[in-house]
Protein backbone atom coordinates (compact mmCIF):
# COMPACT_ATOMS: atom_id res chain seq x y z
CA UNK A 1 0.00 0.00 0.00
CA UNK A 2 1.12 3.34 -0.78
CA UNK A 3 0.46 6.36 1.20
CA UNK A 4 1.23 9.79 -0.10
CA UNK A 5 1.34 12.89 1.98
CA UNK A 6 1.25 16.75 0.34
CA UNK A 7 2.85 19.67 1.75
CA UNK A 8 3.85 23.23 0.86
CA UNK A 9 0.67 24.71 0.21
CA UNK A 10 0.16 28.69 1.32
CA UNK A 11 -1.80 32.04 0.34
CA UNK A 12 0.77 33.62 -1.51
CA UNK A 13 0.25 36.71 -4.12
CA UNK A 14 0.39 36.90 -7.29
CA UNK A 15 3.92 36.49 -8.58
CA UNK A 16 5.18 34.67 -6.38
CA UNK A 17 6.62 31.07 -6.29
CA UNK A 18 5.64 28.23 -4.14
CA UNK A 19 6.96 24.69 -3.92
CA UNK A 20 5.18 21.82 -2.90
CA UNK A 21 5.89 18.41 -1.76
CA UNK A 22 4.79 14.79 -1.53
CA UNK A 23 6.06 12.02 0.39
CA UNK A 24 5.19 8.72 -0.57
CA UNK A 25 5.35 5.69 2.06
CA UNK A 26 4.61 2.04 2.29
CA UNK A 27 6.12 1.36 -1.08
CA UNK A 28 9.00 3.20 -3.66
CA UNK A 29 7.19 5.00 -6.33
CA UNK A 30 9.79 5.66 -8.65
CA UNK A 31 9.39 3.19 -10.84
CA UNK A 32 5.11 4.52 -10.84
CA UNK A 33 4.17 7.50 -13.23
CA UNK A 34 3.36 10.31 -10.65
CA UNK A 35 1.25 13.45 -10.96
CA UNK A 36 0.04 16.67 -9.99
CA UNK A 37 -3.28 17.42 -9.98
CA UNK A 38 -5.58 20.26 -8.95
CA UNK A 39 -8.89 21.11 -8.26
CA UNK A 40 -10.44 24.79 -8.02
CA UNK A 41 -14.04 25.02 -6.73
CA UNK A 42 -16.79 23.93 -8.65
CA UNK A 43 -13.68 22.42 -11.03
CA UNK A 44 -13.15 19.22 -12.06
CA UNK A 45 -9.81 18.18 -11.17
CA UNK A 46 -7.01 18.46 -13.99
CA UNK A 47 -3.77 17.85 -14.36
CA UNK A 48 -0.62 20.06 -13.98
CA UNK A 49 2.04 17.75 -14.38
CA UNK A 50 3.16 14.42 -14.85
CA UNK A 51 6.51 12.43 -15.05
CA UNK A 52 5.51 8.78 -16.94
CA UNK A 53 6.89 5.43 -15.15
CA UNK A 54 10.27 5.42 -16.87
CA UNK A 55 11.20 8.85 -16.08
CA UNK A 56 11.39 9.78 -19.91
CA UNK A 57 8.51 12.12 -20.45
CA UNK A 58 7.42 14.87 -18.52
CA UNK A 59 4.21 16.76 -19.58
CA UNK A 60 2.19 20.35 -18.99
CA UNK A 61 -0.74 21.95 -19.77
CA UNK A 62 -0.51 24.80 -21.79
CA UNK A 63 -2.25 26.41 -18.53
CA UNK A 64 1.08 26.25 -16.29
CA UNK A 65 3.98 25.09 -19.03
CA UNK A 66 7.04 27.23 -18.20
CA UNK A 67 5.86 28.21 -14.95
CA UNK A 68 5.41 24.66 -13.45
CA UNK A 69 7.86 21.78 -13.23
CA UNK A 70 7.87 18.87 -11.61
CA UNK A 71 10.76 16.48 -10.21
CA UNK A 72 11.71 13.86 -8.18
CA UNK A 73 13.72 12.61 -5.84
CA UNK A 74 13.57 9.29 -6.11
CA UNK A 75 15.91 7.98 -3.32
CA UNK A 76 13.96 10.33 -0.89
CA UNK A 77 10.47 8.48 -2.90
CA UNK A 78 9.37 11.93 -3.13
CA UNK A 79 7.91 14.38 -5.83
CA UNK A 80 7.94 17.99 -6.03
CA UNK A 81 5.88 21.08 -8.00
CA UNK A 82 7.99 24.16 -7.99
CA UNK A 83 5.41 27.10 -9.23
CA UNK A 84 6.51 29.88 -10.50
CA UNK A 85 4.96 33.13 -11.39
CA UNK A 86 1.40 32.19 -9.76
CA UNK A 87 -1.63 33.18 -11.29
CA UNK A 88 -4.71 33.75 -9.38
CA UNK A 89 -6.51 31.20 -11.48
CA UNK A 90 -3.68 28.89 -10.25
CA UNK A 91 -5.93 29.03 -6.73
CA UNK A 92 -7.04 24.96 -6.02
CA UNK A 93 -6.27 22.35 -3.90
CA UNK A 94 -3.35 20.57 -5.73
CA UNK A 95 -3.06 16.52 -4.96
CA UNK A 96 -0.27 14.44 -6.29
CA UNK A 97 -0.86 10.67 -7.49
CA UNK A 98 0.71 7.86 -8.21
CA UNK A 99 -0.16 5.08 -10.88
CA UNK A 100 1.54 1.48 -11.83
CA UNK A 101 1.17 0.70 -15.18
CA UNK A 102 2.97 1.26 -17.97
CA UNK A 103 0.60 3.08 -20.47
CA UNK A 104 1.75 6.40 -21.46
CA UNK A 105 -0.35 7.75 -23.10
CA UNK A 106 -1.55 11.43 -22.10
CA UNK A 107 -5.15 10.22 -22.18
CA UNK A 108 -4.49 7.94 -19.63
CA UNK A 109 -2.24 10.39 -17.49
CA UNK A 110 -4.57 12.94 -17.92
CA UNK A 111 -7.65 10.48 -16.03
CA UNK A 112 -8.39 10.52 -12.27
CA UNK A 113 -9.77 7.30 -12.27
CA UNK A 114 -6.83 5.74 -14.03
CA UNK A 115 -4.38 6.30 -10.28
CA UNK A 116 -4.71 4.04 -7.75
CA UNK A 117 -2.96 6.54 -5.07
CA UNK A 118 -3.85 9.96 -3.86
CA UNK A 119 -3.00 12.22 -1.28
CA UNK A 120 -4.88 14.26 0.80
CA UNK A 121 -4.28 17.59 -1.01
CA UNK A 122 -3.04 20.97 -0.48
CA UNK A 123 -4.47 24.19 -0.79
CA UNK A 124 -2.81 26.92 -2.78
CA UNK A 125 -4.26 30.31 -2.30
CA UNK A 126 -3.26 32.88 -5.17
CA UNK A 127 -3.90 36.78 -4.55
CA UNK A 128 -4.13 39.39 -6.94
Amino acid sequence: QVQLTESGGSSVHAGDGLRLSCVANGRLIDRFARAWFRQAPGKERELVAVVTWDNRQKYYPDSVKGRFTLSTNNPANTIYLQMNNLKPEDTAVYYCAARQGRDSSLSTLSDTTRYEHWGQGTQVTVSS
